[in-house]
């Protein structure tokens, strides 16, 4: 160790060094002036005109073409690239768009039948999964001069995006009496990103005539975020009704949202079991102004105007109205 340059082990003495003789000195020679090296000249930078190769090599230098990773555009490389190019780098155009890969890498791994059966609930659970909700738009009681009643209008559904069975009932009546009452069951199918066609049968109830209808009708958002809905009713006994109902969401803040709506029904033709008249039978026009105390629970204020035309011009009914309700679903 101690044999070792620039080392001392603790402990140990030191060697003893050898006495070295002087050297004489040496008389200076003049230097002799050198020539600079070429500077290296790699084959890519002279290719490129960064450099000049020394003249001495002989070598001839590379074609842009025969580097590595580098082609004319006219070249037949290029071209073949331009040829093979997929997908994003494609050119712009209105080619259709590529196929989605089907070779799925587990498929080394399982059965067929258990890739069959993972992919399919794979699709189920990114978008063909099935949902449902419970909404009463309309769960109010209506005060007006000395003739206080009672108003709703719901639906139920449950289904996924494209197929639904959609339930709705609507109706109306005094504190102690339901005069007019009605349900729907419905089968609904998208036919469209924001509309739905519908199709099912419709019950009368409450005080009037216990007719059956069947029933045809769209629901959806119009443009500028009108909820639409339209109907064609058609009874056991032949009558012809319509409706044609729409309302909006206009958000005040984050919370208070008015709602104008409207609602009109019309009849091809008398019908006096139930007290309709043919044309324009009742129109209701109202204006609602809720707080969402949470998404799902909206007490609400507001005012009704309404208007029903019976077989005989005494028995019209209707007038401005009071209401108080809540907007609910679940």
């Amino acid at each position: 160790m101690h044999d070792m340059g620039g080392m001392q082990m603790p402990g140990m003495p030191k060697p003893a060094r050898a006495k070295v003789a002087p050297k004489a000195k040496a008389k200076p020679r003049p230097a002799k002036p050198r020539t600079a090296a070429p500077a290296a000249c790699p084959p890519e930078h002279a290719a490129m005109g960064h450099c000049s190769p020394p003249a001495a090599t002989g070598e001839a230098m590379p074609a842009m073409h025969d580097m590595p990773g580098m082609a004319p555009a006219s070249s037949p490389a290029s071209t073949s690239a331009a040829a093979a190019a997929v997908g994003t780098d494609q050119p712009a155009g209105d080619a259709p768009p590529p196929a989605p890969p089907r070779d799925l890498a587990a498929a080394r791994f399982y059965d067929p039948a258990a890739m069959a059966a993972a992919d399919r609930r794979m699709r189920a659970e990114h978008g063909g999964m099935t949902f449902g909700q419970i909404l009463f738009d309309l769960a109010e009681v209506q005060v007006r001069d000395g003739r206080d009643g009672l108003r709703w209008d719901g639906e139920g559904w449950y289904g996924g995006d494209i197929h639904r069975l959609v339930v709705k009932s609507e109706g109306d009546g005094s504190i102690d009496r339901i005069d007019r009452a009605e349900v729907q069951a419905l089968y609904s199918r998208a036919i469209g990103p924001y509309v739905d066609l519908q199709g099912g049968l419709r019950q009368d109830l409450g005080a009037g005539a216990k007719r059956t209808y069947a029933t045809i009708g769209v629901e959806g958002l119009a443009p500028y975020w009108f909820q639409v809905e339209g109907a064609l009713f058609l009874s056991d006994k032949g009558d012809l009704l319509g409706r044609v109902q729409a309302y909006y969401d206009q958000r005040v803040t984050q919370r208070l949202i008015l709602q104008p709506r409207a609602e009109l029904n019309l009849a091809a033709q008398d019908v006096p079991a139930s007290g309709i008249a043919a044309g324009l039978s009742e129109a209701e026009l109202g204006l609602r102004l809720r707080y969402e105390i949470k998404r799902e629970v909206a007490p609400y204020v507001g005012v009704s105007w309404q208007h029903r035309r019976r077989v005989t011009a005494r028995d019209d009914a209707g007038g401005a109205a009071l209401v108080l309700g809540v907007r609910g679903w679940f």
